[in-house]
């Protein structure tokens, strides 16, 4: 069964930006694991708060990216530049149903 994690990363307004530019810098590196489905960055139409949405087969398949080099070479700049962000908080979820276009 698949699943959706969410990370809510509350992002200062006035680094927004560079929040989005790191993002776009490592496109592409997550969809390289195995078990990944999908990944979406959703920007606040209000407030500070983006979402981090990424689908996998299962959660094996996340716990084993999030120890790959994959993870670790997507937020190498955060380790090496400090965070953007000044709070992030994550959140698990099965897939029970959907509908897609």
């Amino acid at each position: 069964m698949s699943i959706v994690v969410v990370n809510a990363v509350t992002v200062p307004a006035e680094r927004a930006g560079e929040f989005e530019e790191r993002f776009a810098k490592r496109a592409g590196q997550v969809s390289q694991a195995p078990g990944f489905e999908a990944f979406e960055l959703l920007r606040p139409s209000d407030g500070t708060r983006y979402l981090v949405y990424t689908r996998w087969r299962g959660q094996e398949d996340f716990e084993a990216w999030m120890k790959s080099t994959y993870f670790s070479e997507g937020h190498r700049q955060h380790s090496q530049q400090g965070p953007v962000s000044s709070e992030s908080e994550v959140w698990s979820f099965e897939v029970l149903q959907g509908e897609y276009a």
